[in-house]
């Protein structure tokens, strides 16, 4: 499923494609801000969206073998729910 299938499931619900597409890029848009905040995003029952921080570390370049040095980042990451990891199972 892409964002265009996913917004052709919410205009499903709600009234029309326009408002289903202003949906699902609000919610989006939403859980991008708050992790740049630093915040996390609770989805009770999903899951939870938070920033990870990654320390430096020394990579190696895969054509020649050289050793890189990676620089510290943040990275987003995503833990799901019990009840998302039970509806999978």
């Amino acid at each position: 499923m892409n964002k265009a299938d996913l917004v052709n499931e919410v205009a499903n619900v709600v009234s029309s494609k326009t408002e289903a597409q202003a949906a699902v890029d609000c919610v989006l848009e939403s859980i991008v801000n708050t992790l740049k905040k630093g915040d996390v995003v609770n989805l009770v029952g999903f899951g939870n969206f938070k920033v990870v921080k990654r320390q430096a570390r020394t990579g190696r370049n895969p054509q020649t073998g050289a050793e890189i040095q990676i620089s510290a980042s943040n990275a987003p990451k995503f833990v799901p729910g019990k009840a998302f990891k039970d509806a999978v199972n």
